[in-house]
């Protein structure tokens, strides 16, 4: 049900899994903006609430971080 809806899912990530609050199609990664499905999405960080298109987007996701 929630994966048929059009536009951008607003999720709770939590530290295994995440909570759709509102549904859509797909979240926005936070490294690159890139368009994530729903159905493909594996990364994501719970402190900072923020999903990662793949390793790599996670790992610069995770180096922004500590930089600031």
């Amino acid at each position: 049900m929630f994966f048929q809806k059009q536009g951008e899912a607003q999720l709770h990530y939590g530290s295994s899994d995440f909570t759709i609050l509102e549904g859509g199609a797909y979240v926005t990664c936070a490294v690159t903006a890139e368009r994530i499905p729903l159905e493909e999405l594996r990364y994501w960080n719970d402190e900072r609430q923020e999903a990662y298109k793949d390793a790599a987007a996670a790992l610069e996701g995770f180096k922004r971080a500590d930089a600031l």
